[in-house]
């Protein structure tokens, strides 16, 4: 990995850094916000590769965690890990995008509060269609953000046993947030898709220099 590669991975982690800083909402039972980060982090992957995608974004998440001085509790320690989740379902199609949302439909109807809101969890079927469609970058982008929604929601209850009349009143929240979510997502891979090719096409970045959908280049290379 030469140093323009290094560099620009740095850049991502910074943006993604500062973004974790803006909140959007607050999640429910917690003082853990939801972020402009989680309109922005699972695209990681689709510039880096899935490995090197998640690694930094778990650096970002650990590094916020640490820089707002968040007690090791329940919420903060969860919310670092179902962004991953997105990173991984948004850079690859395989069976575990339908495999997680599917785990986590049981583990959150295997809580009592759960099998009371059972329907809740059917959000998470959401991520499990979209996967035949990710071809289609909303649909990728709405399978992204339902995939983290199932592994947070799946962690969430049992770690805060939220009654089942909180989860259902989320119902409406929820699908307008992830509607919100998945759109940002959208915009996020395309606004990076073609700053990186306009860099490429003036020799700033090298050719190649990083994974690019070229269907969603609509700045001129010349």
């Amino acid at each position: 990995m030469d140093r323009k590669k290094l560099l620009f991975i740095a850049i991502f982690t910074i943006i993604g850094f500062i973004f974790l800083q803006i909140p959007i909402n607050q999640l429910a039972g917690s003082e853990v916000s939801f972020t402009v980060f989680d309109l922005f982090a699972p695209i990681a992957g689709g510039f880096l590769g899935p490995v090197i995608g998640i690694i930094s974004v778990f650096l970002m998440t650990l590094g916020n965690f640490f820089y707002n001085g968040a007690e090791f509790t329940a919420g903060p320690l969860i919310r670092i890990f179902p962004t991953l989740f997105a990173v991984y379902y948004f850079t690859r199609k395989d069976r575990s995008n339908i495999v997680i949302p599917a785990l986590a439909m049981l583990i959150f109807w295997a809580h009592p509060e759960g099998r009371v809101a059972w329907y809740y969890a059917l959000f998470w079927l959401i991520p499990m269609a979209a996967y035949f469609k990710k071809d289609n970058l909303f649909i990728r982008s709405f399978g992204a953000t339902f995939s983290a929604h199932a592994v947070g929601g799946a962690l969430w209850i049992w770690a805060f046993n939220l009654p089942a009349s909180v989860w259902i009143s989320l119902i409406p929240v929820v699908a307008a947030e992830r509607l919100l979510f998945a759109a940002g997502i959208s915009l996020s891979f395309i606004a990076m898709t073609n700053i990186v090719a306009y860099l490429e096409a003036r020799n700033i970045l090298p050719v190649k220099f990083v994974n690019l959908e070229k269907k969603y280049i609509y700045l001129t290379n010349k």
